[in-house]
């Protein structure tokens, strides 16, 4: 069935009217956010306390007492929440006291002194958790009703973890505040959260049960919570992989980290920009699952170092400074293991861009065989751009010499999925399970040894080298599957028809110009 990820759009929205006045639109989310993750530390808690109430209950086991103070030392034992992956929450820190509190006149101090409180249980279990609460109510220009009023808002069972455990609801909090105020924001540093059917779809594709995951473009998160989700739904274990991710934006990085230490998960996470400052210069990941931003320019490609190792070529000839869209191709292979494999959402334009910089990595990750798979994705997938997305599926593993692939070195994969997925909204649509087992599945058969694949006219094409060189390079499904092949320069429609209209009404005033000219010329005849 096909649905968003949570239907809370109207209480974010009554939260940012309690913000309204008090704190600028692009701050919305860094009081909302630190709010939820507390509410969210409160209510596991409060689990996993009931848990062991149950536990102590019980003559079958190993927990079983009725010795009063063996009971109080157990439930208030820190060891025993953090072997449950939460904390022992203090009672002036829980989501209870300050609802209990909402309508006091001190809320502000109440809630800055809880966050004080978790943040130093926080840094005392990692210290790369430091500072993801800071005390940011007190100085705020919020009022008491104010701050109490959101406290309220959040306590809807909505944002209760406890109540939509398989959901993200920091990252969709975070995407809404960043789509609902994309100017505030600056919406052309192509910053957003990616969908939660196109990390599924990715997870499913690269199918990541164990090794080195990582992300250099991290966000929020996002894609490592759902890496997780698959292990647990194939009966992996999460101890077997380790998470690695670089985010150039300290407030998004506390929003990672938050959702990381939610879960329990082995992380290395830092901070800083991965196409000029590379954090992880020597890591080899087994799978690499990204979002990069769009199209960006102006990110000073003259900055590299020469011989910058990741680059296929010379600087001047693999990069330019109008899109990072291939170096950050580059990034991600040169971040392979030598079985690895990535799978990237970038923007349709990096599938036929002509640019030299762009062009020449394009061409060269064809003939050298990087190039495993291209997804095209149907439009509206994303509240917070409107640029059309396909998945590129890089791999190292294309020899066949795993015992589980075949040899493929000749061959891309070409799937158009650009008219499936559902409308969950008027502006939002979003892949079914049934849309994501068929697209990963057709993958799986066409890599896999007996895959029994066979070629889908309009869906899905195994082009040989051979073919895509001919096509010049150009990587767009609908060329290949037998579709229309549309030339899509990435520019969103809503930007295409500003254009036009300011086209339109520039010829309207040369027709206005043109129009009085003739009149004057019968003028001076008549």
């Amino acid at each position: 069935m096909a649905k968003a990820d949570i239907d809370f759009e109207k209480e974010l929205w009554d939260a940012a009217n309690e913000l309204r006045g008090a704190v600028s639109e692009n701050n919305y989310k860094n009081y909302i956010l630190p709010l939820v993750f507390v509410k969210h530390l409160s209510e596991r808690y409060e689990v996993v306390r009931e848990e062991l109430k149950d536990l102590l209950k019980d003559p079958n086991s190993d927990y079983y007492t009725t010795d009063k103070e063996e009971i109080e030392y157990v439930l208030n034992d820190p060891d025993e929440y953090r072997s449950r992956n939460t904390f022992k929450i203090p009672e002036t820190a829980s989501w209870k006291y300050l609802k209990d509190n909402a309508e006091q006149d001190d809320i502000k101090v109440k809630v800055d002194d809880a966050f004080d409180v978790i943040q130093e249980l926080l840094t005392g279990y990692n210290p790369q958790l430091v500072n993801i609460l800071p005390r940011i109510f007190v100085r705020s220009e919020l009022s008491p009703k104010q701050t109490g009023g959101i406290i309220n808002l959040l306590s809807h069972p909505k944002f209760s973890e406890k109540e939509n455990p398989e959901s993200d609801i920091l990252g969709r909090i975070y995407e809404y505040y960043i789509g609902r105020f994309a100017m505030a924001e600056g919406s052309g540093a192509g910053q957003f959260f990616t969908p939660g059917s196109i990390v599924r779809l990715l997870v499913e594709l690269l199918e990541p049960y164990k090794g080195r995951i990582f992300d250099p473009a991290c966000g929020s998160g996002g894609m490592f919570v759902q890496s997780l989700k698959f292990i647990k739904e194939h009966g992996g274990n999460k101890k077997d992989i380790a998470i690695y991710g670089q985010e150039m934006t300290a407030q998004t990085l506390r929003l990672c980290l938050m959702n990381l230490m939610l879960r329990d998960l082995s992380f290395d996470i830092k901070l800083g920009n991965s196409l000029l400052d590379d954090k992880f210069p020597n890591l080899k990941a087994d799978y690499i699952i990204a979002n990069p931003p769009f199209n960006v320019s102006n990110w000073h490609p003259e900055d590299l170092p020469d011989g910058d190792p990741r680059l296929f070529g010379p600087k001047e000839e693999f990069t330019t400074d109008g899109s990072a869209n291939y170096m950050w191709m580059q990034t991600f292979w040169h971040h392979l293991s030598d079985t690895g494999t990535a799978g990237i959402v970038m923007a349709n334009g990096a599938m036929t861009s002509n640019n030299k910089g762009e062009k020449n990595v394009r061409q060269h990750m064809v003939d050298n065989s990087m190039i495993d798979a291209i997804v095209r994705l149907p439009d509206k997938l994303f509240l917070t751009t409107g640029i059309p997305a396909c998945l590129f599926i890089l791999s190292k593993n294309r020899d066949g010499k795993d015992g589980t692939h075949r040899e493929r070195n000749d061959e891309i994969l070409f799937l158009d999925a650009s008219k499936m997925g559902t409308m969950a909204s008027r502006k939002l649509r979003v892949f079914s399970d049934d849309d994501i087992n068929k697209i990963a599945e057709t993958y799986h058969k066409w890599r896999n040894r007996n895959g029994n694949y066979e070629d889908v006219d309009g869906f899905a094409k195994a082009a040989s080298i051979a073919e895509v060189q001919k096509q010049d390079y150009k990587l767009t499904p609908g060329i290949y599957v037998g579709t229309e092949a549309e030339e899509d320069d990435g520019i969103p429609f809503e930007e295409k028809m500003e254009t036009l209209k300011a086209e339109l009404l520039a010829q309207f005033e040369k027709g206005e110009e043109l129009k009085e000219r003739i009149k004057a010329n019968f003028d001076k005849i008549l």
